[in-house]
């Protein structure tokens, strides 16, 4: 009984990690928790939605040509 096999050779671990440019994380406000944050999804899904043709809400509707 032969053992796995790894797919390609170990000197090549973190290539690509190595390779991308790095970039400081910028300053973001926090996000909301909780019940805050409820209230947020509740008034972004159904207070204020914009009805694709139809009649229907979709949740990542892609963009209309």
């Amino acid at each position: 009984m032969s053992r796995g096999k790894v797919h390609g050779s170990l000197s090549r671990a973190g290539k690509v990690k190595n390779q991308t440019a790095k970039v400081e994380p910028t300053e973001k406000p926090k996000k909301l928790t909780g019940r805050a944050n409820k209230r947020e999804k509740y008034n972004r899904r159904f207070v204020n939605v914009t009805l694709l043709p139809g009649g229907k809400r979709r949740m990542n509707p892609a963009p209309v040509k």
